[in-house]
């Protein structure tokens, strides 16, 4: 596969979003602009973490620039759905933030998850930047954290899901539950 390179600057809209019932999601990053939409595979975890990273550099963009404008981290969950058609460019396999205050934007960088142990060379990986404003990544941020929340519920000792009824988990001391 060729590397694809794209610089989405700015973005109109971004956001993240599940496909399927809880245990069985699966994960979209989507940006756009009024010439594209590109669509990523992520896991639940990266938009976790991603979730909790903006959190982090809005706190400290906050505590460094205090004169600049605020931002507002509310959402409208209707307008957070995907753009179809869906066909991801790729699997992310890295996010990172960043932040250029000439243009008061946050950039989001998501590269490719190598397919095979020749891909490694970082250069040679698809890569998509983002460039959000503060309130549009702040926005995705909270609505990734609701997102991940309606997925299968868990135990509140360990974290993890408490599976249905009839399938394996530790917490019946290894033995199936029946209906």
């Amino acid at each position: 596969m060729s590397r694809i390179n794209v610089d989405l600057n700015p973005v109109s809209h971004i956001t993240v979003d599940a496909i399927g019932q809880p245990g069985e999601r699966v994960f979209y990053l989507q940006g756009e602009n009024p010439d594209q939409v590109v669509t990523l595979l992520v896991e639940k975890f990266q938009i976790q973490t991603l979730a909790l990273a903006v959190e982090n550099i809005m706190s400290e963009l906050r505590e460094k620039s205090p004169d600049l404008p605020e931002a507002s981290p509310d959402y409208v969950e209707e307008n957070m759905t995907l753009t179809p058609p869906l066909d991801p460019l790729f699997r992310v396999g890295e996010l990172s933030l960043g932040y250029d205050p000439s243009q008061d934007l946050l950039i989001l960088i998501a590269k490719e998850v190598p397919l095979d142990i020749s891909d490694l060379d970082p250069d040679q990986l698809s890569e998509v930047r983002f460039w959000c404003t503060r309130s549009q990544l702040w926005a995705m941020a909270r609505w990734s954290i609701e997102l991940a929340s309606r997925g299968r519920p868990v135990w509140p000792s360990t974290g993890e899901p408490i599976l249905p009824p009839g399938e394996f988990s530790p917490k019946n001391n290894g033995h199936k539950t029946t209906p």
